[in-house]
């Protein structure tokens, strides 16, 4: 099956989120699957620097009349995806954040954009690449929401190609005013409510959720909790009449990237069966980060974006009661402003006991779930999460809320899932301080148990959250839609 992927991010190229994890290490696993996977990139500067031997295909323009070059290459680091990107200068050639200027706020052009790089796959659909034809094409998140209406438009009003579109985080929809719309090269018919009209906007998302053949998202119980007024962002009507047409398949991990085993990152390597490596780990980042070095004091981690969407507030409530407790913690990440100053804060207050790094740093988020012993991640939704399944193959026991793909990859500390070897972690449910102190008073008495506390950490790294077996899943959907 030849098929043609489509996102705005690709690890190891560009990362803003997990969303690059996933385009990243899906195609490989396809292709290991009996798929033929290429994929489509828009030529951002990081993108365009890892395209080696790049080979120009075809010349088109936009609908506001930008000339896009369509190149063909094999993308740095990897041997078994073909790419194609988007060259476009005008476009997409800026510096810094991908979607945003240095003051936070969007490109003003970011709906031609993203149209581009939708009539892009219709090029490719329509045999652009003499070489090599897609069967489907498979886009994800809003970036790629347009490709699905683009195809049907193209086709005269049958889709050119069959499509799945994946929803990797539904708050982030692609909205747009409607004065834009002529810039979509799109007739006005597909602007109502069966289509890209979403009250009185534009909106990218929507027109993937409507016009796809089939939907997924990141987990089993995020494709539920989308079809609720709580989480469907204004959407779960949609998605209830289109229940039918839509899944979640849980992420996986690249394990050549993620295992403490072999990881290039740790100061130590280590497994499930030898920890003596995470002591140490926790030792150098004590060190790193300025934190005392006892050896004793459980160390609660935070990975993640610092948005409310993550339950960040509730980290900052308890960290006072934490430090009280003899506990430490550490975060990395970058986001709300307020939320950076406010964790700062803490950090000042508690030094040697709080610490706080502001930024994305790949290479240090690894020594981190190397060294840590609790990973919080309390989030108020989580479509899936990669970090509770990184900390888990790092032996960090993840405390997280019943939402999404973190209640589809944690089992809860219990009695009976202590007994059968199966805990993996401490689980709460509600979006309250006081249930999420008594999750960490939990994970605190757990600590003080070192037998226990090693039985979790163990059955936490036996985990196997592959690629090959969201592969398959994929594989089986594409087959279902593409004609013998």
């Amino acid at each position: 099956m030849n098929i043609l992927q489509v996102s705005a991010e690709y690890h190891p190229l560009l990362k803003t989120g997990g969303l690059a994890d996933v385009t990243g290490a899906l195609p490989a696993a396809l292709n290991a699957n009996g798929c033929d996977v290429r994929v489509l990139l828009p030529g951002f500067p990081a993108i365009l620097a890892g395209l080696q031997e790049p080979t120009e295909l075809l010349r088109f323009h936009t609908h506001g009349g930008a000339e896009l070059r369509l190149l063909r290459g094999t993308l740095l680091g990897t041997t078994t995806v073909q790419a194609y990107v988007l060259d476009a200068p005008g476009l997409l050639d800026r510096p810094g954040n991908p979607y945003e200027d240095a003051h936070k706020q969007p490109y003003a052009d970011n709906h031609r954009r993203f149209a581009a790089l939708a009539w892009g796959a219709v090029q490719i659909a329509q045999g652009g690449d003499t070489s090599w034809k897609p069967q489907l094409v498979h886009g994800h998140d809003w970036h790629a929401g347009l490709v699905p209406a683009c195809l049907l438009h193209a086709g005269g009003g049958q889709p050119l190609l069959p499509s799945v579109f994946t929803v990797h985080n539904l708050a982030y929809q692609g909205l747009f005013d409607v004065a834009r719309f002529p810039d979509l090269g799109l007739p006005w018919s597909f602007y109502q409510v069966e289509g890209l009209e979403f009250w009185g906007q534009i909106s990218f998302l929507k027109a993937g959720l409507h016009y796809a053949n089939r939907i997924t998202t990141v987990s089993p119980t995020y494709a539920r909790e989308i079809q609720t007024p709580e989480l469907g962002c204004g959407l779960d009507g949609l998605l209830r009449r289109r229940q039918s047409d839509l899944s979640g398949i849980l992420n996986g991990v690249d394990g050549t990237i993620w295992n403490p085993t072999t990881d290039p990152l740790l100061p130590h390597r280590f497994g499930s069966n030898k920890l003596l490596g995470k002591a140490r780990c926790k030792a150098a980042l004590q060190i790193e980060t300025g934190l005392h070095t006892h050896a004793d004091a459980p160390l609660f981690t935070v990975v993640s974006r610092l948005t409310e969407q993550k339950g960040l507030p509730l980290v900052l409530e308890a960290v006072d009661g934490l430090v009280e407790r003899g506990a430490q913690l550490l975060v990395l990440g970058n986001g709300d402003a307020h939320l950076e100053a406010a964790f700062l804060a803490k950090a000042q207050q508690h030094a040697g006991r709080v610490a706080v790094r502001i930024g994305f740093d790949e290479a240090f988020s690894h020594r981190v779930f190397g060294g840590s012993d609790v990973t919080l991640v309390p989030s108020r939704f989580e479509p899936c999460g990669l970090t509770q399944l990184y900390a888990l193959a790092y032996g960090s026991v993840p405390l997280v809320r019943r939402v999404g793909g973190l209640a589809d990859s944690v089992t809860d500390t219990q009695p009976d899932t202590l007994a059968s070897d199966t805990a993996t972690g401490i689980v709460f449910n509600h979006m309250d301080v006081g249930e999420f102190t008594h999750a960490l008073q939990r994970a605190m008495a757990l600590y003080r148990h070192p037998s226990q506390w090693d039985r979790v950490q163990r059955a936490g790294m036996r985990q196997h959250f592959s690629w090959d077996e969201a592969a398959q899943q994929y594989a089986a959907l594409y087959r279902s839609l593409i004609p013998a």
